[in-house]
């Protein structure tokens, strides 16, 4: 009996093994995120209409028009910015959508912030 439950674990363990050397040579895909609009509540009541792009290595947030976003700590979702690093930040401006931003807002975008191909 003793040899019958050793014989099943070691094929059970072989099996494993097998298993996993064929994940490891299949290549490796990521779930894509939700891809329809979403409504993103920030802390003073606003409602943006957003998206998010992406899959669980490299996801971002974008507004319905397409300007990347970011979450602050305290919860908002603000425009993005590149950095003197390069790197993705969150700019001041609180993220609004189309029709309620202001010029200054819209001058800001064109200029600096970081536009995605909404699909």
């Amino acid at each position: 009996m003793k040899k019958i439950v050793f014989l099943v674990a070691i094929m059970a363990l072989a099996t494993v093994g097998i298993q996993a050397q064929e994940v490891e040579k299949s290549p490796k895909k990521g779930i894509p995120a939700r891809r329809d609009l979403m409504i993103s509540t920030q802390p003073d009541g606003y409602q943006l209409r957003t998206y998010k792009r992406g899959d669980e290595r490299m996801h971002w947030s974008m507004t319905e028009d397409g300007w990347q976003i970011v979450s602050t700590k305290k919860g908002w979702l603000k425009y993005a910015k590149l950095n003197r690093k390069g790197e993705v930040v969150a700019h001041w401006r609180k993220a609004r959508n189309t029709e309620d931003r202001s010029k200054y807002a819209k001058r800001w975008l064109d200029k600096h912030g970081i536009k995605k191909v909404v699909a």
